[in-house]
Formats: C-alpha cells, sequence, structure tokens
C-alpha cells in the first residue's frame, strides 16, 4: 500500500474516460501517468475538458502500446466498441493489466457478438480470460486477475435487480419484462440526430427494441445464475436529461411474497458490499439520488393481484454503469478495499 499503482486511461476525451479523471484524482493509491485519445494526441485534455483547468495538466498522449507500457502499470480502455478487440490483446500482451469499459469481451460466445455488435469478434483465448466485472456478483473472481471486462450501464442496473430473486427462486426466469431509460450521456460525446438537443428535449423516445446489444450481455449472466438459458424481453428508452438509467422490471413470483420479504432477501445478498442500498418497503428510488456516485437503488413493489414483482434499479449510467465500476474493479483485482476512492456521495439536487 505504499507505492501508488501507475494508470492510464484511453479514450479519455469520452464521458467514461473523463469521469475515471474524476474520480482517480481522489485515488489514494492510483496515480493518473498517462491521458491517452487517438484523436486529440497532442493538445492538452483542458482544451476538450475546460473543466479540468488546473486541475489536469497533461497532454494527451497518443495510442502507442510500448509507450504506454513504459509509463503504467494499469489501463483503462474506455474505446468504442470494436477499438479494444484488437487493442486490449496488445495491452495484454505487453504484460499491462486492463479492465476494458467497451462491450468486446463481454460476451463469451464470439458468434454471438457479431450477431449484436455488426463487428468482428476478439480471439476466443482473451474472450475466456476476461472476468466478467459484475463487482457485487462476481467480485470474488476479481482478485489478482490481469484482465477484467467492465459490464454495460443498463446491464448493471438491470442484473443487479434481478439476480438476488432469481438466484432465490422467487421469480420464473420465463417471465421476465425489462423497461430500462437512460439518460443521453449514454450515448457518448458524438453528436448524432437521435442526441441533438432539438431531438430529445421534451422528448421521450423508445431505441432499438429487441435489438439492443446489451440483450445477450443479460441473458448470458442471467442464465449463469440460473443454471439454463434465460430469454428476456428488453425495451430501451431514452429520457430529456444527462445522466442516469432507471431498470424497471416485472417477473411472475413463483409464491406468495411481500415486499419485505424481497427487501429482506436483498438486504442479505447484498450485505457487506457498500454500493447496492435497497429501500424500505413503498419506497422506490429515482435516478437523482444515485447522481454522480457509484450507488445502486433498489425497490420493489408486489402485485398480489397478478402475483408479479415491480423491481426498480437505478445507477448512474457513467459513475456505476462505467468509470465507477471500473475503478470498483480495479480495487478488487489489486486486492484493496472494494470502497477505495470512491465514497463520493450524491450529487442532490
Amino acid at each position: 500500500m505504499n507505492s501508488k499503482i501507475k494508470v492510464a486511461i484511453i479514450g479519455s476525451t469520452g464521458y467514461g474516460g473523463v469521469e475515471l479523471i474524476r474520480f482517480l484524482q481522489h485515488h489514494p493509491q492510483a496515480e493518473i501517468v498517462s491521458v491517452i485519445s487517438s484523436s486529440s494526441s497532442g493538445t492538452p485534455i483542458s482544451e476538450g475538458f475546460p473543466h479540468l483547468t488546473d486541475i489536469m495538466v497533461q497532454d494527451l498522449d497518443g495510442v502507442v502500446v510500448e509507450e504506454i507500457a513504459a509509463k503504467a502499470d494499469l489501463v483503462f480502455t474506455a474505446t468504442p466498441s470494436g477499438v479494444s478487440t484488437k487493442l486490449v490483446p496488445q495491452l495484454l500482451d505487453a504484460g499491462l493489466k486492463v479492465v476494458d469499459l467497451s462491450g468486446d469481451f463481454r460476451l463469451k460466445d464470439g458468434a454471438s457478438y457479431e450477431q449484436w455488435y455488426k463487428k468482428p469478434a476478439a480471439p476466443a483465448s482473451y474472450l475466456e480470460q476476461a472476468v466478467y466485472g459484475l463487482a457485487e456478483v462476481y467480485g470474488d473472481r476479481a482478485a489478482g486477475v490481469p484482465f477484467i471486462s467492465n459490464p454495460g450501464c443498463y446491464p448493471t442496473a438491470t442484473l443487479l435487480g434481478l439476480i438476488p430473486a432469481l438466484k432465490a427462486g422467487l421469480i420464473d426466469h420465463r417471465s421476465i419484462i425489462i423497461d430500462a431509460k437512460s439518460g443521453v450521456s449514454g450515448a457518448g460525446r458524438g453528436t448524432s440526430l437521435m442526441t441533438h438537443f432539438a431531438e430529445i428535449n421534451e422528448n421521450f423516445k423508445a431505441y432499438k427494441v429487441n435489438k439492443h446489444q446489451h440483450i445477450p450481455e443479460i441473458e448470458q449472466v442471467l442464465g449463469d445464475v440460473a443454471g439454463e438459458q434465460v430469454t428476456v424481453t428488453f425495451t430501451t428508452q431514452l429520457v430529456p436529461m444527462t445522466r442516469g438509467i432507471m431498470s424497471t422490471m416485472y417477473a411472475t413470483m413463483n409464491g406468495s411474497y411481500t415486499d419485505q420479504d424481497l427487501v429482506d432477501l436483498y438486504r442479505e445478498y447484498y450485505k457487506g458490499r457498500p454500493f447496492v442500498r435497497v429501500r424500505n418497503a413503498g419506497v422506490w428510488p429515482a435516478t437523482k439520488e444515485v447522481t454522480g456516485s457509484n450507488y445502486c437503488d433498489i425497490g420493489f413493489a408486489v402485485d398480489t393481484r397478478t402475483n408479479r414483482v415491480t423491481i426498480i434499479s437505478v445507477i448512474d449510467n457513467v459513475v456505476k454503469g462505467a468509470a465507477g465500476q471500473a475503478i470498483q474493479n480495479m480495487n478488487l483485482m489489486m486486492g484493496w478495499e472494494e470502497n477505495l476512492g470512491l465514497g463520493l456521495t450524491p450529487i442532490y439536487p
């Protein structure tokens, strides 16, 4: 614990990358030695992010694996899908530890990746090597490994909301319906017609209905938990706010349970995991209550009339859904306290 780990961030000009900077600046055991961008190398990072003026006084480096390996011990790759597929194997082969925030190593089946992401898959040996970093569920697998694949933002909120009930047999996995809503930062910093102010302001729209690339990731993990294939209905919607995800899930119950039964089950399941907060019976979380933090808040409503349960899970998509969980995974990888450097209170209002 005396010497800090040297960290590089590839993709520092995206929302996930700049959020990594915000948290790592306060991490007691990590030192940022390189901020990297393939498109803006040679320019000060504060040029693209003026809020970092006099805080992060570094020019952006280019993506040169040998130079990264000479400076860093661990690399966060906050890159678009398709980039990490080629880059991460080079980083690992150079002896670096990697936490990858892209979707390129989350699916173990390369053919499934190619079907949903429409890009060539990484070599099978690297897909197998990647530990899926849903920290509250698979954290015991992260200690000492060199490579963690960070979960997607929608899957993080959804899986944390479903897994305890599914694992305990309280819900029928064949009945799961997921209605997920995200702020526009989830689409990244690049401009597009879908996230143009005039298109999203005072608007609320569904997208990629039944075709979102996070569907196979959710089904893969739920299938692992259930011990059999799980198929879900998953709808994503964009709301006119900057940050936040609310995943509202519906499932038929295998028996009669109350809100309090769910509260007790989830609190026991997540006991000792500092970033999952389970609401009291009859109290449901809102996205504003986790903004800027690494928390996932969960609430429940049992409908005795239909024998179905509604599970509501909220996260900040660029923190718990990306940078915060990536740092949480680094902590687990290094054998540190899980919440090291992540103890920021949510921003409210």
